[in-house]
């Protein structure tokens, strides 16, 4: 009895090393990719927002790239593999429905921007007055020719009566996560920022701001839209629009669509 006892249990024990060996075998299920452009004026905000949407949805993996909207909309066009574009600018989303590129009923406004002036903590600058300030060497802005803060900047200065006074001392950044940089790396004396990243826990103890009034550019609606469309896709998006999505938007100084 012994013997065949001991048969038996080397037969379990050989199938049960099978069976793991056929388990460690076996490929795991690939996680669904959601890849998302998204304009730098995002960067933490978006970090934040994000947190609850990956603990929600664990068997996503989602990637984000940050960058000047107007360089995404090249890319996009020129067929960059993302699935959703987050733009500064709703205009760009809208110029690439109208070349057929995305889903035509994806558009939607998520937030409205605001700009402010950036300078270190050490400074001697008032952010308030910095502008009109002779002590201002450089003045860093996102490049106006492709991304939209850079735009809502040239136009504020100019609003401001200050823009001849400073072209001539304007450092450009690629983005205005960039232009940011410039400033605190001490590139430039001061910048005309994202009021979502003068907000930043991260940079907030770094500076101080002084918020451009909103009369002085014009409106700065962003927009996104669903390139590739999916349930991912679509749940981002709701994600993003939906009470705790737009509080942690609002947190950054984003304006809520329509106000």
């Amino acid at each position: 009895m012994s013997s065949k006892n001991d048969a038996r249990a080397i037969r379990a024990s050989i199938l049960l090393a099978a069976g793991l060996a056929s388990a460690a075998c076996s490929p795991r299920p690939v996680p669904q990719v959601l890849s998302v452009a998204a304009a730098a004026d995002l960067q933490f905000a978006l970090d934040d927002l994000s947190r609850g949407f990956r603990a929600a949805h664990p068997g996503l993996d989602l990637r984000i790239a940050y960058g000047s909207s107007g360089n995404f909309f090249a890319q996009i066009q020129s067929q960059a593999p993302f699935d959703l574009f987050l733009s500064a600018d709703v205009e760009y989303p809208r110029k690439l429905i109208q070349k057929g590129i995305g889903a035509p009923d994806s558009i939607f406004v998520y937030a409205v921007g605001r700009i402010a002036v950036w300078v270190p903590e050490h400074s001697p600058l008032d952010p308030a007055t910095a502008l009109k300030s002779g002590a201002i060497r450089h003045l860093a802005i996102a490049n106006p020719q492709h991304a939209p803060y850079g735009r809502a900047a040239e136009s504020a200065m100019r609003t401001l009566g200050v823009y001849d006074g400073l072209q001539s001392k304007l450092v450009l950044g690629e983005n205005v996560a960039q232009t940011l940089e410039f400033v605190q790396s001490g590139a430039a004396d001061a910048g005309i920022v994202a009021l979502s990243l003068a907000l930043a826990p991260a940079v907030r103890p770094q500076g101080r701001y002084w918020e451009i009034p909103l009369d002085a550019y014009p409106k700065m609606e962003q927009g996104g839209v669903i390139l590739k469309d999916s349930a991912a896709a679509r749940a981002f998006r709701s994600w993003m629009t939906a009470p705790e999505g737009v509080r942690v938007l609002q947190r950054y100084g984003f304006s809520l669509p329509g106000k």
